[in-house]
This record gives structure tokens, C-alpha cells and sequence, in this order.
């Protein structure tokens, strides 16, 4: 059994604290420290989302359970200056675990905390300490160093071995000192004093929609949380704080442009064509920068794939990506702080605030409910992907591929969008699952061709630096394998796409959205 926190009135001191336990149980009264704790979480809250928070205090950045507020691993670290990466930290237990959840993000600073913290030790009848217990004032730290005070607290940990007694601890606490459980972790309340939204900016979106609502309105709606999601990671793309920024910025670009396509016939012809070849516009300056972030991020499982002695070989090729990812991004930068990308932004904003009022002569799916042309948009897809898969074999070209899984896409971003909140989840779920482990095979089919062209592109460059004549062959070898994995997917494509065009998935398209 684990510990909690329950907001302490003023009247919680140690010997009301005592007299509630009784006779059997002693509360006897420990240190006061004032300490400084620095909370992070990534963009996303991802470690909020795992149930975790992560905090600098006294020299140590520990991962900690958010409902018990039990450190879980902890490692002596220098105070971070702005963001933290796991892999940035040496080898061990909590590098290890916060890889495992953050991956390649940032965790970035929440909050600030000082807080005046007063121990206490409840003993039995033998003096064994049977429960810890904390009594915290804690006040958040704004950037000039004010402090504005936190609702105080008292953090029950649990001692192994003694649940019956922290049992009763427990009601003491709350039936007899009348202390409620804290509503939410101190992590939440500092953030959000701090001005900070707790939950995070999440890059997948999911609007509540209607079956019967207008075309045009529920477009408009989507459309706008996707705005909200380009907006939000702008800041972090052109700061380059972590990849996952312009990851997300992209991600969010592309799924903009599948509405624009797929539900076509809810916008004036006119405008709609101007907004189409912008966003291509920005889908296009972004992709060079993304595509060095995953080379550069990706390298050590490229490197692994050449044999051990000629690993070192490479690095002259990491440090040629790592070149042209810097020029490829302050190009990038320039872009997205550039006149254009403002009023591109300015203007599609304006326009899907005014989209509903639009004279819906040249929009003919406008005023339709939204489930009768997702639900026609998703069975076109999905028909047409049937069709081109089944005519893909062994010997097709790469095109063939790339087209496909362009059209997967497509049919992803609509199941989503559009899928998820109208039908019922036991048709749309299995199909994304189907679909996803299709669209891993097809990607990486694309990613190896892709990495095979940019890698022979780079063979005159290469041979003209420091080390060039053994990066060559290194390089030569790496392509080789590239090309191995490039086949091995065309023949896992088979299996994939039987599964995603079997028969019984057929039927079921057809019944749900035909």
C-alpha cells in the first residue's frame, strides 16, 4: 500500500497530528529544511501521462510517482539550464526509464518550488517507524524570483511491511483532523501558477463530432484544432528544442492538407485551391529539415547495420548530415518566420471562421451531414488502396509503393479525424491497426529508398574530407544493407496487405461506410 497527500489545514502540527493517532500509534517530530525543487515534463506531458513526474531538487533529478510522490530512481545531476534529454544523461537506472517514456523529447521546466518542509515519524508501541510524514508550505517561483504561495500539504509515505498502520493513519488524518485529499499532485497546482498548462499541447487531436452536423461546420472545427496544433509547435520548431516539434508542426500540416483534399466539396473551389498550394508550399520547405533530424537522430541504427570494424568509419558521414541539418534549418527558420507563413496562418484562421457562411452554391457537400461524406470519403479510400495494393508484385516499381502508402495516409487521417468519433470503435480500431502495420511496412520501404538515393548523393562530397576514402566504403557497405531491408519489406508487404484487404475487412468497409 503507498502513501498520499492530503491538504493541510494550519491546524495539522504535530501534536494535533499525535493526539488524532491515539495512544498506539506516536508522532514524533523531525527536521525543517527549506528546499528548491524544479519540476519537468515534455511539450506533450508525456511523463504526466505515464502516471510519472520528474524534479530537480538538492542536486538529484529523480523520476517520482505522481499519486504517492515516491521516488522511483534518481541520479546526481548538475541543475539543467532549459531542457533535459535522456540521452544526454550517463548510462544507468533512470536514463533507462526515461528514455523508455520520453524518447527523443525534451523534458522542458514546469514550475519552480521553494517550500519550508517539516518531517515527522509515526512509531508503534516498539518505537519502529511504522509511516513518514511531511508537512510542506510551498510557494511557486516566477521567473523574477517572487513567490506566490501553494495550498500547504502533508505527503503520508508508506513504510514496508506496515499497511494496518498506515490505515489508520490515514482515517485519523481525514476523519478526525478533517484533511481532504489533495485534489491534484503539487507538480499540477505549481504549473498551473506557474501559468503553465499541466496537461500539455497534445498533437493528436479528437473533436467530438455529430453524424447529422454540417460538412462544412465539423470541417472547420477539425481544421481549427489543427491550426491550434501548428501554432502551438511553431515556437519549438524554429528554437529547435527538441525534433519532435517539427515532427508534429509537419504532421499536423499534412493532416490539413487530407481534409483540404478529402472533403473538397465543402470549400469554395477558388479559395480552397489558393489554400491547397500554401499549405504544399510549407509541407515542402519543412521536409528537408525533418528528414536530416531522422538521419542524425536515426544514426546509430544506421551505423549497427555496417560491420563493427568499419562503424568507425562513418563518422565523417554523421558529421556531413549534421552540416547540412544546421543549413537545412536556419533556411527552414527564415521561412517559418517569414511574412508568408504569418499570413498564411492569419488568413486559413479567417477563413474557416467564415467557412459556415459562405454561399454554398459551389459547395455541394457543405450542408451534408458529416458522417454521409466521411463515411463516402473513407470507402473511396479505401476501395482505391485495395485496388492499387492488389495490383503491386514483386517486380513493381518503388512508385507503386510510394503511392500506396501516400493513399494510406490519406485514409489514416480520415479514419481519425473523422472515424473514430462517428462509428463504432470495434469497426474503426481494428482497421487503423490494420492499416498502421501496413503503412510501417510501406514506410519502411520508402525510408530505405530514400536513405539509398541520399547516400550515393553524398559519395562527391564525402570523398573530399577528412577520412573520405574509408567513409566511401564504409557508406558503400551501409547502402548494400539498406537495400537488403528495402527488399526484405516488399516481401513483408504481402502478408501486411492481406490482412489489411482480406475479405471479411472488405465487408466490413462496406457495411459500415458504403
Amino acid at each position: 500500500m503507498s502513501g498520499c497527500e492530503f491538504l493541510s489545514a494550519e491546524g495539522a502540527t504535530p501534536g494535533l497530528v499525535g493526539e488524532a493517532l491515539g495512544e498506539q500509534l506516536e508522532v514524533t517530530d523531525g527536521s525543517v529544511r527549506e528546499s528548491d525543487r524544479t519540476y519537468y515534463d515534455t511539450f506533450d506531458s508525456l511523463l504526466r501521462d505515464a502516471g510519472l513526474s520528474a524534479a530537480h531538487e538538492d542536486g538529484e533529478l529523480a523520476l517520482i510517482e505522481r499519486d504517492t510522490g515516491e521516488v522511483r530512481v534518481k541520479l546526481r545531476v548538475a541543475q539543467p539550464r532549459d531542457r533535459v534529454f535522456a540521452g544526454e544523461l550517463e548510462p544507468g537506472p533512470l536514463r533507462d526509464e526515461l528514455a523508455g517514456v520520453i524518447d527523443v523529447r525534451a523534458l522542458l521546466p514546469l514550475a519552480r518550488v521553494h517550500a519550508r518542509q517539516r518531517t515527522l515519524s509515526v512509531l508503534d508501541s516498539e518505537r519502529k517507524t511504522v509511516a513518514r510524514m511531511t508537512l510542506e508550505e510551498p510557494s511557486v517561483v516566477d521567473g523574477d524570483g517572487r513567490l506566490a504561495l501553494l495550498r500547504p500539504r502533508l505527503r503520508l509515505a508508506a513504510v514496508r511491511g506496515y499497511d494496518r498502520e498506515l490505515c489508520q493513519v490515514k482515517a485519523a488524518l481525514t476523519s478526525d483532523l478533517g484533511l481532504e485529499v489533495a485534489d491534484q499532485p503539487l507538480v499540477d497546482e505549481a504549473a498551473r501558477a506557474a501559468g503553465r498548462d499541466p496537461t500539455g499541447v497534445q498533437s493528436k487531436i479528437a473533436v467530438a463530432l455529430a453524424f447529422g452536423e454540417r460538412s462544412d461546420v465539423a470541417a472547420a472545427r477539425v481544421l481549427r484544432a489543427l491550426l491550434d496544433v501548428i501554432e502551438a509547435n511553431a515556437e519549438g520548431t524554429i528554437a529547435d528544442t527538441d525534433s519532435e516539434f517539427l515532427h508534429d508542426y509537419r504532421v499536423s500540416v499534412r493532416r490539413t492538407r487530407s481534409v483540404q483534399r478529402e472533403l473538397k466539396h465543402v470549400f469554395p473551389p477558388g479559395e480552397l485551391r489558393t489554400f491547397r498550394d500554401e499549405f504544399r508550399w510549407l509541407q515542402q520547405v519543412t521536409g528537408d529539415s525533418r528528414d536530416l533530424d531522422v538521419y542524425v537522430l536515426e544514426f546509430a541504427v544506421m551505423r549497427a547495420l555496417v560491420p563493427e570494424t568499419m562503424s568507425p568509419d562513418l563518422e565523417p558521414l554523421l558529421e556531413l548530415l549534421r552540416g547540412r541539418r544546421l543549413a537545412a534549418r536556419r533556411e527552414m527558420v527564415g521561412v517559418l518566420r517569414s511574412e508568408r507563413v504569418a499570413l498564411l496562418l492569419a488568413r486559413w484562421s479567417a477563413f474557416l471562421d467564415r467557412l459556415e457562411q459562405l454561399d454554398p452554391a459551389d459547395r455541394p457537400d457543405a450542408g451534408k451531414p458529416i458522417g454521409e461524406v466521411a463515411a463516402a470519403r473513407i470507402d473511396k479510400v479505401y476501395r482505391r488502396m485495395v485496388k492499387m495494393g492488389s495490383a503491386i508484385e514483386d517486380g513493381s516499381p518503388a512508385e507503386d509503393y510510394h503511392e500506396l502508402r501516400k493513399r494510406g495516409k490519406e485514409l489514416r487521417y480520415l479514419l481519425e479525424l473523422f472515424g473514430t468519433p462517428l462509428y463504432p470503435a470495434e469497426v474503426v480500431k481494428p482497421m487503423i491497426k490494420a492499416l498502421k502495420a501496413l503503412q510501417d511496412v510501406l514506410g519502411h520501404h520508402q525510408d530505405r529508398e530514400v536513405q539509398v538515393a541520399m547516400l550515393r548523393s553524398l559519395r562527391d562530397e564525402l570523398a573530399s574530407v577528412r577520412g573520405g576514402a574509408a567513409a566511401l566504403m564504409a557508406t558503400g557497405a551501409l547502402v548494400a544493407r539498406l537495400q537488403e531491408d528495402e527488399l526484405a519489406a516488399r516481401r513483408e508487404f504481402a502478408e501486411r496487405f492481406e490482412a489489411f484487404a482480406s475479405d471479411d475487412q472488405r465487408e466490413l468497409v462496406k457495411a459500415t461506410f458504403g
